[in-house]
């Protein structure tokens, strides 16, 4: 199934993408939610008058990811975590506290633009990617101590 989605929806694609979904996803979960329409010949010729005109603000919301990437990817960030002993963490630390660590640091980052590429389940350096953008994402190293 061929749909237009009018939301960014994670793994899926952003506002404005044309993209192809499984047939119950889209009938039973996105278009229900009014995050997605059916991708009609009509429904394509609206989104390609929309996006000439929206050209502008979007360039303008991509400027400003960049302008934040650069401002970030430099950057190390400290989170804090209870751990044993031996240095293992209670639980893991996930994006909600890199999210924090950013909020402590000055910045405002969503946590749902933070990806990890395993579980940081140890104390030590690792790094996450923030998909800022469809076009610009930045990898931030950051620290993982014991409290």
């Amino acid at each position: 199934m061929e749909i237009i989605l009018k939301e960014d929806v994670i793994n899926i694609g952003y506002k404005g993408d044309i993209v192809k979904v499984k047939d119950g996803y889209g009938r039973n979960y996105l278009i229900p939610q009014k995050k997605a329409v059916l991708a009609t010949e009509s429904a394509k010729k609206m989104l390609a008058e929309d996006n000439r005109q929206r050209a502008h603000k979007l360039e303008r919301i991509k400027n400003e990811a960049i302008e934040l990437a650069e401002k970030v990817k430099d950057i190390t960030l400290t989170v804090g975590a209870k751990t044993s002993t031996t240095g293992k963490i209670f639980g893991a630390v996930g994006p909600i506290q890199i999210a924090d660590a950013f909020e402590k640091a000055g910045f405002s980052v969503d946590r749902r633009v933070i990806a990890l590429k395993e579980p940081v389940k140890e104390i030590g350096s690792y790094k996450a990617t923030l998909k800022l953008h469809k076009e610009v994402s930045v990898e931030v190293a950051f620290e993982v101590v014991g409290e």
